[in-house]
C-alpha cells in the first residue's frame, strides 16, 4: 500500500514539474521580448541602468539595461583584437599582465576569464552575420532578420546553468533565447563568429592537468616577488631514485613569459624533501617547538586580555545605560507634555549608545571566541607536528600533502631560500630559511646557459648538469649571439633602459635542470677512472 501511495505521489509531482517547467519558459519569452537586462553581475564592459515606463493604466513599470563603460569597452575590444591576432589565451593572458589590465574587482584576468567575454554574445552586434549564425546554431531566436539592425547588441537568456556550490556550465545553443538587446554592440558579427571558431579550433590544444604530479607543495609554494602561487612542471626524467624530476615555476612568470615576474625555478625534488626534513628535525626537538608554539601563544593571549578587559568594562557601561533609559521611561509617567519631549530626546540619545555599545559588544564576543579557537587550533598543530617524523615514512604520496597541508600554512620562495610558516601567514618564518641549492655556484653567474644542438635533448642537458654540478637551462632563444648583439644595440640606443632589461624581454628561458648529487659522485668516480687510465697509456702514445 505504502508503494502504491508513493508511485501516485511521483505521478502528480511529475504532471506538476511539467506546468511549472512551461510556465518559466513562457515567462522568459516574454521577458526577452523586451531586450532588456535581468540583473546579476553585469559583463565587462557595461554597467547596469534602470529605466521607469508608465502604462496605459497609470502604473510604473521599472526595467533595466546594459549602459556602456567606455573605457572596459575598449578594453573588451582589446581583448578581441589581440585573440584575433595571436590565435592564443595564453598569448591574450600575456598581453594583458604586461599591459597591467584588470577585471572589474581590481584582479589580474586569467584565461578563464578572458575565455568568457570572448565566448559572451551580449558583445555582438545583431547584424545580419549575427543572425545567420544564430538561425544556423538552432538557437530559439525571438526576433525577426529586421531587427538586426547592425548597432544594438544581443541578449542570450537561459544560457548559463547555475547550481549551488558549483561552477556555472554554458547551456547547448539550443537551449538560448536570445532577442535583440536594448544596448549597443561593439564586435562586428563577422568578427565574433571568427573568434569562435578560432576558440573550437583551441579546444584540442586546451591545458590538461597532469595525471600524475608527485609535487607536495601545489598550493603552499609562494613567489617571493609577486606573491602567486608556484606551480610543479613536470618533466619525463627521473632522478638516481626513480622519481620524476620537476620544478616549481611561478604561475605569473610562464603565464608573461617573464616579463611581469623573474623568479627563478626552484629544484622541485630537493626543497620538498627538504621542508619535510626540516619539520622532521622540529617535531624531535621539542625544546624549540615549545618556544614558537609559547611565541604565538603570548601574542594571542596578550590580545585576549585587551578583549577580556575592554569587554567586562563594555558591559558594565552598557547595563548602566539600559538602566538609565529604564528610569527615564518611568519618568514620562509623571512628566508633563513640555518635560515630557525633552525625555523622549535623551531615550533616543541613549538608545543610539546602547546600539553601539552592542555592536562592539557582539565583535568582541567574536573576537574572544576566536582567540580561544585558536588555542584549541594550536594545540592540534603542535599534536600533529610531534607525530610528523612517525607519520610521514609510512604515508602515502596524497597523505604526505594532506599532512603537509593541516601543519604548514605556506612557504614562500625568494629564488635563493624558501621560508616556510607553520602558524601563521603573516610575519617571520617559523623555520629557518630552507637554501635550496645542492651544488656548488660559480662565483660569476647562477646558472649556465644553452641553445639549439644539444639543449634540444633533455637527455643531454641532465647529462651536463650532473657532470658538472650546476645547473643548466635551457633557452627558447635561438642565435644567442645575434641576440646578444641587438640587446646590445637596443641597450645603446635608448630602446631599453638596461642590459638587464633587455634580457627580460628578449630572452625566453625553456627549463633547468638540476644536478642530482648522486649521479654526480658516479660521474665523478667515472672520471678518476678514466685520468688513471689515461696517466697509464699516455706514455704508450
Amino acid at each position: 500500500m505504502g508503494r502504491a501511495m508513493m508511485y501516485i505521489a511521483s505521478v502528480f509531482s511529475q504532471l506538476e514539474r511539467e506546468p511549472i517547467a512551461e510556465r518559466i519558459r513562457d515567462n522568459m519569452h516574454e521577458l526577452s521580448k523586451t531586450g532588456r537586462w535581468l540583473g546579476g553581475t553585469t559583463p565587462t564592459g557595461y554597467a547596469s541602468e534602470s529605466l521607469s515606463s508608465v502604462t496605459v493604466d497609470g502604473k510604473v513599470k521599472k526595467a533595466c539595461k546594459l549602459k556602456p563603460i567606455p573605457e572596459e569597452i575598449q578594453l573588451v575590444k582589446t581583448i578581441f583584437e589581440v585573440f584575433m591576432e595571436t590565435g592564443s589565451l595564453s598569448k591574450t593572458d600575456q598581453y594583458l599582465l604586461e599591459h597591467r589590465c584588470v577585471t572589474k574587482r581590481g584582479k589580474q584576468f586569467t584565461r578563464f576569464a578572458i575565455r568568457g567575454i570572448l565566448t559572451n554574445p551580449v558583445y555582438m552586434i545583431a547584424d545580419e552575420t549575427a543572425y545567420q549564425y544564430l538561425k544556423e546554431n538552432n538557437v530559439d531566436l525571438f526576433a525577426e532578420c529586421s531587427e538586426f539592425d547592425g548597432e544594438h547588441g544581443v541578449m542570450a537568456y537561459n544560457r548559463t546553468l547555475q547550481r549551488p556550490g558549483k561552477a556555472n556550465q554554458i547551456r547547448p545553443m539550443e537551449e538560448w533565447i536570445v532577442a535583440v538587446g536594448k544596448h549597443p554592440g561593439i564586435i562586428a558579427g563577422s568578427d565574433w563568429v571568427r573568434v569562435q571558431a578560432m576558440l573550437d579550433v583551441n579546444k584540442s590544444k586546451s591545458y590538461r592537468r597532469p595525471r600524475s604530479n608527485v609535487a607536495l607543495l601545489s598550493g603552499l609554494l609562494r613567489c617571493g616577488e609577486c606573491g602567486d602561487y608556484m606551480r610543479p612542471k613536470l618533466t619525463n626524467r627521473k632522478n638516481a631514485d626513480d622519481e620524476l624530476i620537476y620544478t616549481y615555476m611561478c604561475s605569473t612568470k610562464e603565464r608573461s613569459h617573464g616579463t611581469v615576474c623573474s623568479m627563478k625555478n626552484c629544484n622541485g625534488n630537493t626543497l620538498d624533501a627538504k621542508i619535510i626534513e626540516e619539520i622532521r628535525k622540529l617535531s624531535a626537538d621539542k625544546e624549540t617547538l615549545a618556544r614558537l608554539l609559547a611565541q604565538t601563544k603570548k601574542v594571542i593571549s596578550g590580545s585576549k586580555e585587551g578583549y577580556d578587559a575592554e569587554l567586562a568594562l563594555l558591559r558594565e557601561k552598557h547595563t548602566e545605560t539600559e538602566e538609565r533609559i529604564k528610569r527615564l521611561v518611568e519618568s514620562l509617567s509623571v512628566a508633563s507634555d513640555t518635560s515630557a519631549k525633552y525625555v523622549m530626546e535623551q531615550i533616543d540619545e541613549l538608545h543610539r549608545e546602547s546600539e553601539t555599545q552592542q555592536a562592539r559588544l557582539s565583535e568582541l564576543e567574536a573576537l574572544t571566541e576566536q582567540s580561544r579557537m585558536l588555542h584549541q587550533e594550536f594545540a592540534f598543530h603542535q599534536e600533529m607536528i610531534e607525530s610528523f617524523a612517525s607519520a610521514v615514512d609510512s604515508a602515502t604520496l596524497e597523505e604526505k600533502r594532506r599532512l603537509l597541508r593541516t601543519i604548514v600554512k605556506k612557504v614562500v620562495w625568494d629564488g635563493k631560500n624558501a621560508y616556510v610558516y607553520l602558524f601563521a601567514e603573516d610575519g617571520e618564518a617559523d623555520l629557518p630559511p630552507i637554501d635550496q641549492p645542492m651544488y656548488p655556484l660559480g662565483k660569476d653567474s647562477e646558472s649556465n646557459y644553452a641553445e639549439r644542438g644539444g639543449a634540444a635533448s633533455s637527455l643531454w642537458m641532465q647529462m651536463k648538469a650532473d657532470v658538472l654540478n650546476i645547473p643548466m637551462t635551457a633557452l627558447h632563444t635561438a642565435y644567442s649571439g645575434t641576440v646578444g648583439s641587438a640587446m646590445i644595440t637596443g641597450a645603446a640606443i635608448g630602446c631599453f633602459g638596461s642590459l638587464q632589461e633587455a634580457a627580460a624581454q628578449m630572452v625566453r628561458e625553456k627549463e633547468t635542470y638540476y644536478p642530482d648529487p648522486r649521479q654526480h659522485e658516479r660521474y665523478m668516480e667515472i672520471y678518476e677512472r678514466y685520468r688513471q687510465l689515461y696517466a697509464a697509456l699516455r706514455p704508450l702514445v
